[in-house]
């Protein structure tokens, strides 16, 4: 008897099309984030995070433009994102980084938020219910904290 490998296959893109690209395997963490930034780059209460490693994401189609600003941190973060309509589609340099976090905005399938965790909490807008139980940071955990 043969072993089937399955395939890992999650697809997203730009809104207006010209970006494509592919996730090939499982994310590490998805991360709610109530920071300003996220709340301005998203034009929402927040933004939404599917970090997975720069190795499984591949650009299919289209080209990206990117942007480099401060994070509250203390750190940088280039954005990547579509030239025609200006949709945020990952951040991290992927070419330099060992990880990328996908805009869970632009993925094509809807992000499950069962077991995101919740970082900039101290700066989440009054009203925004986090579920009882998620794992939050008041605000950017130390990576070790989150293993």
């Amino acid at each position: 008897m043969g072993t089937s490998k399955e395939t890992y296959s999650l697809k997203g893109g730009c809104q207006c099309g010209q970006v494509r690209y592919e996730l090939t395997n499982v994310p590490h963490e998805i991360y709610v984030c109530h920071c300003r930034e996220c709340q301005k780059q998203s034009a929402s209460a927040f933004g939404i995070s599917v970090v997975a490693r720069s190795a499984d994401v591949r650009l299919l189609t289209g080209r990206l433009d990117r942007w480099t600003r401060p994070t509250d941190s203390g750190r940088s973060l280039t954005c990547f994102f579509c030239p025609d309509c200006g949709s945020r589609v990952w951040h991290g340099d992927k070419e330099r980084e060992d990880e990328v976090s996908l805009k869970g905005g632009s993925l094509d399938e809807p992000v499950d938020l069962t077991d995101a965790i919740h970082i900039w909490t101290s700066r989440k807008l009054r009203g925004v219910i986090i579920p009882e139980g998620s794992r939050q940071y008041p605000g950017e955990p130390d990576k070790a904290k989150l293993a």
